[in-house]
């Protein structure tokens, strides 16, 4: 005891020696605080709330609780400050406000971190992805990192924070200018959900951002797609207001894709077809009962055209387009993997340089991208290969092929 006063009395000597003691003692107090929350406190709170079925999986509390445990050693210092022994008046007065603006930013921080619990936690409901939360969340946070910013500036200057409230009229027009994107954003954000226009999961297709994909995020400033090639764009969320995009969704929901795409047909290849023409498409299964009730249906109108005495070349005969187009059509009712809900179609389009374009219009029974591909391809293979059975050709340019064997013909013509 002597030996401790003894001490004591010489480091009174030395007030400089005392402080630092004094201080690096402070420092230790708040190190040991804080290991003891962390490692000790803290381990029997998650225990707790492990038990209770509160601090497993996406409903961990862990990064609350460690933004939280900061506050002890702040709290330490803040106390523990004016127990320094010859501590500067205006030293511990900055130190105590200091530690005071990061209680207050610990504070914040921990519940930012519980927002973003509680977006992970919405987000695993069924309707997450129709109703998103997390712009309106991100606007929170906003919100509650101003507040402490002021009380932050306020607790360093030592002044009320009404009275920094009440100069920030002034600055409106730069607060409106440095918040227009937020603003822009947040309204955009509550007219997108509000209206039920984007999901998390929606195929968008916006081609003057280059956004063709799967939309992956919703946030207050941005909205994250996927494209095809594994890209992302990230797309500002004002402009899904200001500007058009496609949104595949209904395509999606409705069960049926859309194939539309022509086949064209050499025009030159079109003509009647004669008695041995019927007689040899008569054994397409799938067109057996229109030939024959388009036959009837000819008949009676030449027949009419015969009593009345007209010439026999206002008399309609069938054409293979004709046949072909009901064909087409039969074929495409009678396909396991069309839907026959929607609209099933054959069409002719204006005629052109390029040959008379012959249109299926229709829609798949899956909506699946690599299901759906391959149930057009098969279509159009089996279409084009039985184009001839018809007598009639699929149009295109002429190939280097074409002018080679052109000229050999030419040149077996002049040797013979």
């Amino acid at each position: 005891m002597q030996n401790l006063n003894a001490m004591r009395d010489r480091l009174a000597e030395y007030p400089a020696a005392e402080t630092l003691i004094g201080l690096a003692l402070l420092v230790a107090a708040a190190f040991a605080v804080d290991f003891l929350v962390r490692k000790v406190l803290f381990r029997v709170i998650r225990q707790v709330l492990h038990r209770l079925k509160l601090d497993s999986g996406s409903h961990s509390l862990q990064p609350v609780t460690k933004t939280l445990a900061r506050l002890a050693p702040a709290m330490v210092i803040h106390q523990g400050i004016l127990a320094v022994p010859h501590i500067a008046p205006a030293a511990a007065v900055v130190t105590r406000n200091v530690a005071s603006a990061f209680m207050i930013l610990t504070v914040v921080m921990a519940l930012a971190a519980l927002l973003d619990l509680a977006n992970h936690i919405y987000s695993r409901r069924p309707k997450a992805a129709a109703r998103p939360i997390k712009g309106y969340l991100e606007v929170v946070k906003i919100l509650l990192y101003a507040v402490a910013t002021i009380l932050i500036i306020a607790t360093l200057i030592e002044r009320s924070p009404l009275l920094l409230l009440s100069g920030l009229g002034a600055l409106a027009a730069v607060l409106m200018l440095v918040f227009k994107d937020t603003i822009l954003s947040l309204v955009a954000s509550v007219q997108l959900n509000s209206n039920d226009m984007l999901r998390v999961g929606d195929w968008i297709e916006m081609p003057q951002l280059n956004a063709d994909g799967d939309v992956v995020d919703i946030a207050l400033h941005t909205v994250k797609v996927q494209n095809f090639d594994r890209t992302i764009t990230t797309i500002p969320t004002w402009r899904l207001i200001n500007e058009s995009y496609k949104n595949w969704r209904g395509m999606q929901d409705s069960g049926g894709r859309r194939i539309k795409r022509s086949l064209l047909i050499d025009q030159s290849s079109v003509r009647f077809m004669d008695a041995e023409d019927e007689a040899r498409l008569s054994r397409f299964a799938l067109i057996d009962d229109y030939l024959e009730a388009k036959a009837n249906e000819l008949k009676i109108w030449n027949q009419t055209l015969t009593d009345a005495g007209r010439d026999v070349v206002n008399a309609r005969r069938q054409t293979n387009l004709g046949a072909f187009r009901a064909y087409v059509e039969s074929y495409l009712r009678s396909h396991a993997r069309i839907h026959q809900g929607m609209t099933v179609m054959v069409r002719q389009l204006a005629p052109s340089s390029e040959g008379l374009p012959l249109e299926v219009y229709c829609f798949t029974s899956t909506t699946a991208w690599a299901e759906y591909e391959g149930i057009q391809a098969d279509i159009f293979d089996h279409l084009l290969a039985i184009l001839p059975e018809f007598g009639l050709r699929q149009f295109q340019q002429p190939s280097g092929a074409d002018f080679a064997g052109f000229g050999r013909e030419m040149d077996a013509n002049r040797a013979a």
